[in-house]
């Protein structure tokens, strides 16, 4: 009786050992996911504000080429990204309620439309609505000497909140957030 249930016991974890080992796993996503919050002091467990997108890199492309000029742009990588406002706000002059939106923007050339768009898990702008768009708001575009290979956003602390600061090639914007 103990050889059967040895047997048995051996084979079971064979099939089991199997299964799990044959789980394919995808690789490393060429654009990852990246996140950033304010207060940006890890010590600052209650943020008022968070950021989750995806990173395109150049590598060897134009900012056009991936952000075209007057186009919706999901402003990142793969879907488009969401912030969260833990408390109302006012984003770049626009009164916005607490809760997660979708962000997106239409580069320009001397200024960007930054819009908060209700719908949310949208990949890419494919399906971006206007219709359900919650703020929509214009700051100009600046730029920087040096060359940021990845598409980052950070918050850069202002007088009253924070600045969204969004970064890629040399071009700089920046979005006003009053708390």
């Amino acid at each position: 009786m103990k050889k059967v249930f040895t047997i048995a016991t051996l084979m079971l974890a064979l099939v089991l050992t199997t299964t799990v080992t044959a789980q394919e796993f995808s690789g490393i996503d060429k654009s990852p996911m990246d996140m950033a919050a304010y207060p940006t002091d890890y010590k600052v467990s209650e943020k008022a504000v968070r950021i989750i997108y995806g990173r395109p890199q150049l590598k060897g492309r134009s900012m056009e080429e991936l952000a075209p000029t007057g186009k919706v742009w999901r402003t990142g990588a793969n879907e488009a990204p969401e912030i969260t406002f833990y408390k109302d706000v006012n984003f770049g002059g626009k009164d916005v309620k607490a809760g997660t939106y979708s962000l997106f923007t239409i580069p320009g050339a001397d200024e960007w439309t930054v819009i908060l768009n209700k719908n949310l898990n949208q990949w890419g702008s494919y399906f971006y609505d206007e219709s359900s768009d919650v703020a929509r708001i214009t700051v100009p575009n600046g730029s920087d000497t040096a060359s940021l290979e990845e598409f980052s956003i950070a918050f850069k602390e202002a007088n009253d909140g924070a600045h969204l600061v969004m970064g890629w090639d040399k071009t700089r914007v920046a979005v006003p957030i009053s708390m």
